[in-house]
């Protein structure tokens, strides 16, 4: 795929995109709402701690578990490389042109902590954009490194979060008891704790604020300190090095030249990562029972398994997609992710607006009261519908709507909507 000589700074144009990367982003998609729609549907403690809330014999269980084995951190670790790649490949169309990139980069970023900050605090807390606004802001600065440059800065960033969840854990037999106390509650909530988030979601949209800005808030500071920029901000930046090397476009567009066997590659990213990561997060898994998913083991010392093996599994991940981008098979379907990834903008707060509506008061009022196998099937139908959608949508218009009024801001100029 071959970028136009466009003579204009613009946006990227459907003729300058890359197939395979696009259908990455769909992929990655739908993987994250596997995960999200836990807190859409039930109380945040699942989301660390499945036991803490729900049926979880039978089908539950199974669900309950692959979600952790093959879900859990995985696919916002292929996304977030993915956006490090993102920003190379704007930052690429517009400096090929004589431009500079900075100006328009740092005005992207600004609006999407924006329409972040408004999903966070007017729809719901889980929100990922100002997250991945504020990594933008600072990796973009290490943009002209050598692809071995960012890989070991961004390995670097991944193992101080992984350090600090060593450093805390070491300490919490030094916490107060009161402390200690009100920290098990976030993972082992007691059933006041938990009636009264149901009660909160079930309710109106005003009554939802009591938990959404709090917890939105913790997310977007403490939390995000912590863990969230090192490990999210050193994936931009390894997203980076990949897209430098060629990996993403099997050494298309790359300005190393292809110097690579892709195809052996990928296959080693699948079967090197599927083995490693799958070892890993398994072990991980029975761990937490055993430990019976305890404040004191599951909240920092248990989640260095998964924390290491999503990166292990979102390589396998990556290696597959490549490897059926570049053989050209199932391309109905290749297409179709790609067109859900072209809309991954639009298709991510699409999630959040029909899983508040089916789950919170201000819509059906559900929360609480499906269980994670039902849960699933809501996640296929939504993305089914994506996948038909988008294609549909995309054959009309350049782009998504959230992703038109994105570029209308960042460039301060009404993109064209329509194809001419």
């Amino acid at each position: 795929m071959t970028g136009n000589n466009l003579t204009t700074v613009g946006p990227a144009s459907p003729s300058e995109r890359y197939l395979s990367l696009d259908a990455l982003r769909g992929f990655a998609l739908f993987g994250i709402l596997v995960v999200n729609i836990q807190c859409f549907a039930m109380i945040f403690a699942t989301l660390v701690n499945p036991t803490s809330f729900g049926d979880l014999t039978g089908l539950n269980y199974w669900v309950a578990m692959l979600t952790h084995i093959f879900a859990a951190s995985k696919f916002i670790t292929l996304f977030s490389l993915l956006f490090g790649a993102g920003i190379l490949l704007m930052t690429r169309n517009i400096e090929k042109k004589g431009r500079k990139s900075a100006g328009k980069h740092y005005l992207r970023m600004m609006w999407l902590i924006i329409f972040g900050l408004m999903h966070a605090y007017l729809l719901w807390y889980g929100d990922v954009l100002v997250s991945y606004g504020l990594c933008g802001l600072l990796v973009f600065l290490f943009r002209k490194m050598s692809p071995r440059k960012l890989l070991i800065i961004g390995l670097i960033g991944i193992s101080i979060a992984s350090l600090i969840f060593v450093v805390v854990d070491w300490s919490v037999p030094h916490w107060p008891e009161d402390l200690k106390k009100m920290s098990a509650q976030s993972i082992q909530p007691d059933e006041e704790t938990i009636n009264r988030e149901i009660n909160i979601y079930r309710g109106g949209w005003l009554d939802q604020m009591a938990h959404r800005a709090p917890t939105a808030l913790s997310f977007q500071t403490s939390i995000f300190l912590l863990m969230v920029f090192w490990r999210t901000a050193g994936l931009m930046l390894i997203g980076m090095a990949l897209f430098k090397w060629g990996l993403f476009t099997a050494g298309e567009g790359t300005e190393f030249g292809s110097r690579f066997d892709y195809k052996k590659l990928y296959r080693n990213f699948l079967i090197i990562g599927a083995g490693l990561g799958l070892s890993m997060v398994i072990i991980g898994w029975f761990a937490h029972f055993r430990y019976n998913w305890s404040f004191e083991y599951s909240m920092f010392r248990g989640q260095q398994f998964n924390y290491w093996g999503s990166l292990f599994l979102a390589g396998a991940y990556f290696g597959g997609m490549m490897l059926i981008c570049q053989s050209g098979k199932l391309p109905s379907i290749t297409r179709r992710l790609a067109a859900v990834g072209r809309m991954a903008f639009t298709n991510y707060l699409m999630h959040t607006v029909i899983c508040t509506t089916l789950f919170y008061g201000h819509g059906f009022g559900l929360f609480g009261k499906v269980d994670r196998t039902v849960q699933f099937l809501i996640v296929i139908l939504i993305f089914a519908f994506q996948m038909w959608l988008s294609p549909l949508w995309l054959k009309h218009f350049r782009f998504g709507p959230m992703e038109w009024l994105w570029r209308s801001l960042t460039y301060r100029k009404l993109q064209p909507m329509k194809y001419f």
